[in-house]
């Protein structure tokens, strides 16, 4: 089974590669020029009608929306995620979903503030980055032991990339730092030692310590989504 990617450097579809290469499927990748809003275009908008990156094709059909990528991918491969009868199937699924709607948008509003008001958008900003650092606080300690090393799921890869943009976007802040959050600063440095956070530093130019100590993607084609 081949997948194909739709990507762009450092987007969301980052999540996405690295639970490709975790799971280890077979997939391609098509560049999603966001220089030239490609994001917006007719084509990319019938694979996307959000017009955000990623999507995924399947011999199923197209898939977007991080948090329904990883639970399919989860699911079709039985990796990265108890199965569906499984008793802690639940708490996977709280804590998922979690992450794709309650601190990705977070992270996202501190990026774009400008998109959710019509004035005033650094407050928003602010206040946005604030919440996230909370969210934090409650995963290092409530959700703690899905982001350990005898439990391994497709939610380390999510949050590692949630972490990475919010060192480096919408410009590096020397205020933040993932070590405050001991417990998924040692995830972060886990996976990044892996074959996956391998592959996608090579394909995406993420730099030596993708997680831990972030560099801007070279080459940059794009900003987190």
């Amino acid at each position: 089974m081949t997948y194909r990617l739709h990507y762009a450097p450092d987007n969301a579809s980052l999540v996405i590669r690295l639970a490709l290469e975790e799971i280890g499927a077979s997939y391609a990748t098509v560049l999603v020029d966001r220089a030239t809003r490609a994001h917006k275009s007719s084509a990319y908008l019938g694979l996307n009608p959000a017009g955000l990156i990623p999507a995924l094709e399947t011999p199923e059909g197209v898939l977007f929306e991080t948090g329904a990528i990883l639970l399919w991918l989860a699911d079709r491969h039985g990796q990265g995620a108890p199965a569906p009868h499984a008793p802690d199937r639940g708490d996977f699924l709280k804590w998922l979903f979690y992450l794709a709607n309650t601190v990705h948008p977070t992270l996202r509003m501190s990026f774009y503030p400008e998109q959710y008001l019509d004035h005033s958008a650094g407050p928003l900003c602010a206040a946005a980055q604030a919440r996230f650092a909370g969210q934090l606080d409650i995963l290092d300690t409530r959700a703690a032991p899905w982001f350990g090393a005898g439990r391994p799921s497709l939610l380390d890869p999510y949050l590692a990339c949630l972490m990475r943009w919010r060192a480096l976007y919408p410009v590096h802040d020397p205020g933040y730092d993932p070590r405050r959050w001991p417990r998924l600063y040692t995830m972060l440095d886990r996976i990044e030692h892996s074959p996956a956070t391998r592959a996608a530093i090579a394909a995406e130019g993420l730099g030596p310590h993708p997680f831990t100590a972030p560099v801007y993607a070279d080459p940059p084609e794009g900003s987190a989504l």
